[in-house]
C-alpha cells in the first residue's frame, strides 16, 4: 500500500508583484525519504520550502505537512527548517542557542543538546559565544537547532554550503539514518553533485517543477550521464544555455 503524502502541494503559486516565484507546483511526497529539490538560484526552491513549512503564505493553491493545511503553528513542533541564512543569537553561547531553540521546540532535558552538538563536532565549543564562530561553525550550528527536537519533517535549504566535505559526509550519513528512520526530508540545492544522495530528484525552473524522478531515471531520460546537463536538457537549453531545437527534451516525470 502506498502510504499518504506527508508533504502535499496542490496549484501552490508566490507572486511578489508581477514577479511568479512559485509558478503552480504540484507534490505529494511519501514518508521515510530524502527528496532533493534542485535549480539555479532564483527557481523558487526557497519560496516552495518556505511556503511548505508554514513561514509563507501562498498567493493561491494550498501546503500540506502531515495532512494539515498550512501555516499552522502547532505544526511547528513537527518541523525542523535550516534556513539559509542563520537565526542565531551571537552573544549567546552555542549550547544556549541549541537549548533556547529546543524549548521553542518542545524539546527538554540536557541529553537532546549532547546527541546535536556531538552530531555537528561542536562539543568543544559549547561555551563559545556564537560571534566567535567561523562561518562553517555557524552552519553546524544551524543545523544542530532544527534537528535538536527530533521533528518528523525536515526542511533543509542548502545544509552543506561552507562546511567541510568529511562533516557533510557526515552530515548525509546523519540524513539517510533519518529518513530510513521514518523522517521526511526536502532539501534545496543548486549543486548537482550531492543529488545522488537523495532517493528522489525534483528539478525546479522559474517556479515549476520541470522533471521527476531518481538521478538515474533523469540521467537515462534525458540521455546523459550527466545532471547538470539533464537539467539544462529539461529546461530546454543546450550545454551553454542557449534554447535548443523544437523536439528537445520536454517536462517529464520518470
Amino acid at each position: 500500500m502506498t502510504a499518504a503524502p506527508v508533504l502535499e502541494a496542490r496549484d501552490l503559486r508566490k507572486s511578489f508583484g508581477p514577479i511568479h516565484a512559485v509558478d503552480g507546483i504540484d507534490l505529494a511526497l511519501e514518508p521515510g525519504r530524502i527528496y532533493g529539490l534542485l535549480g539555479p538560484n532564483g527557481s523558487g526552491k526557497t519560496t516552495t520550502i518556505r511556503m511548505l513549512a508554514g513561514l509563507s503564505k501562498p498567493t493561491s493553491g494550498e501546503a500540506r505537512v502531515l495532512g494539515t493545511p498550512m501555516p499552522n503553528r502547532q505544526m511547528l513542533g513537527q518541523i525542523g527548517y535550516m534556513p539559509q541564512a542563520e537565526a542565531l543569537y551571537p552573544e549567546l553561547s552555542v549550547a544556549e542557542n541549541i537549548g533556547f531553540f529546543a524549548t521553542l521546540q518542545g524539546a527538554k532535558g540536557e541529553a537532546a543538546i549532547e546527541r546535536a552538538l556531538d552530531l555537528v563536532e561542536l562539543t568543544a565549543r559549547r561555551g563559545s559565544p556564537v560571534l566567535e564562530l567561523s562561518g562553517g561553525m555557524r552552519r553546524r550550528l544551524s543545523l544542530a537547532i532544527t534537528l535538536v527536537h527530533e521533528p518528523p519533517v525536515l526542511f533543509l535549504d542548502e545544509p552543506t554550503v561552507g562546511v567541510d566535505p568529511a562533516l557533510r559526509v557526515t552530515f548525509w550519513a546523519h540524513f539517510r539514518r533519518l529518513a530510513d528512520a521514518g523522517t521526511t526530508i526536502l532539501v534545496a540545492s543548486h549543486v548537482m553533485d550531492e543529488a545522488d544522495r537523495c532517493d528522489e530528484l525534483l528539478f525546479i525552473r522559474a517556479g515549476r517543477v520541470i522533471a521527476r524522478g531518481t538521478g538515474a531515471e533523469l540521467r537515462a531520460t534525458a540521455h546523459t550521464d550527466n545532471l547538470e546537463t539533464a537539467f539544462l536538457q529539461f529546461s530546454g537549453l543546450d550545454a551553454e544555455g542557449r534554447p535548443l531545437d523544437a523536439g528537445h527534451v520536454g517536462e517529464v516525470e520518470a
